[in-house]
């Protein structure tokens, strides 16, 4: 399995960010059943970059958490089927690995968001990671069952590697 992570933004972490991602993402393909060895290509950048970024490909003039860009086109999401005819252009011919696809991360989000949600930064990393995950391997969130359908996969995904949701805090009254 190769990970390529760059942090391309001033922000820091105070936990690894390589290994959050590779967990999460090995915890992710391995409960989503993929027969191969994959690749994914992961970036962390700026409130701007991503900006610039879901603009350019999504026609969306503003900041975003997090932007995926799957390799792979699925008949059913998570069916890792991959025809002779796409063999070429699914695969690194160098490692065999599957080209999963790309994942852009605005690291200044994950800070924004862990604060506004009360939990780490960590988890809320490892949160959009798992959610773009699922988005490499098919799932999508169009309709009600498909939302369902991936938020229950990213808790167990996280409460696999001991990042459960957690209700905030509230400050006791007085």
């Amino acid at each position: 399995m190769t990970f390529y992570v760059e942090e391309d933004t001033e922000q820091g972490f105070a936990f690894p960010v390589e290994e959050t991602v590779r967990s999460v993402a090995l915890e992710t393909l391995e409960q989503e059943g993929c027969p191969y060895e994959a690749q994914v290509n992961v970036l962390l950048v700026d409130d701007g970059r991503i900006r610039e970024w879901n603009r350019r490909y999504r026609g969306i003039d503003r900041e975003t958490d997090v932007l995926s860009f799957p390799n792979l086109e699925f008949e059913e999401p998570g069916k890792f089927l991959v025809g002779r005819e796409q063999e070429a252009d699914c695969f690194d011919p160098d490692t065999g690995e599957l080209l999963l696809g790309d994942i852009v991360l605005s690291a200044d989000r994950v800070k924004e968001q862990a604060a506004a949600y009360g939990h780490s930064e960590k988890r809320e990393l490892a949160f959009l990671v798992a959610h773009s995950m699922l988005h490499l391997c098919g799932y999508d969130h169009t309709g009600e069952e498909d939302t369902k359908a991936m938020e229950e996969r990213q808790e167990r995904i996280l409460g696999k590697l001991g990042l459960p949701r957690t209700e905030p805090t509230l400050p006791p009254d007085g």
